[in-house]
């Protein structure tokens, strides 16, 4: 977006939704915002846009946070499941068939989380039962919003059993935020 003028940092800048600048290849705990993760991933659909409705990343996080929260993991696993997916509000979610191909942006996927987690204090690498609960949603996500599948999708595990709520982006911004304050993130 912009062209970066700073000799101190690493590749160009982004402009966020709430008009700071951010350098994706660059990122730094102090200048990661609740309110631009929030506003990103509540306008991000899941799967590239591919699905039968709009489904946001926001959404998406809140169901695995309420699903780890339900099942006893507590306010700090429950966290780090709200905010697994939050460097996608810089780097924007890239479906699984493609991301892994993208040379290093797995690295700097790590990179933006590493400042996500050290600036709002969750785990990272996330934990087992974060990385579960984003694969089994899969399940749900592709029973209650995809066409039916050409072949199977080779997830293991059982669907978690959430219902998709098909929140507008305002909705799932709210909520996001609302979802944030419960599990005890500091902004």
């Amino acid at each position: 977006m912009g062209v970066s003028n700073n000799p101190l940092r690493i590749g160009d800048w982004m402009q966020t939704a709430g008009g700071r600048q951010y350098w994706p290849a660059d990122p730094r705990p102090a200048e990661v915002h609740l309110d631009d993760i929030a506003a990103a991933l509540s306008k991000q659909t899941r799967y590239g846009g591919h699905c039968l409705r709009f489904y946001s990343v926001a959404e998406h996080c809140i169901h695995i946070a309420f699903h780890l929260y339900s099942r006893g993991h507590g306010h700090a696993v429950a966290f780090a499941g709200l905010m697994h997916d939050a460097s996608e509000a810089y780097l924007v979610d890239v479906p699984r068939p493609i991301k892994y191909r993208l040379g290093n942006y797995t690295e700097i996927e790590a990179l933006n989380m590493a400042a996500i987690a050290e600036r709002f204090g969750f785990a990272w690498p996330m934990p087992d039962a974060v990385k579960d609960a984003d694969n089994r949603i899969l399940l749900d996500e592709q029973a209650q919003n995809m066409a039916a599948p050409p072949a199977p999708w080779g997830v293991e595990g059982d669907p978690l059993g959430v219902k998709l709520r098909f929140l507008a982006p305002e909705q799932a911004e709210k909520a996001f935020l609302a979802a944030f304050a419960f599990f005890g993130g500091i902004g």
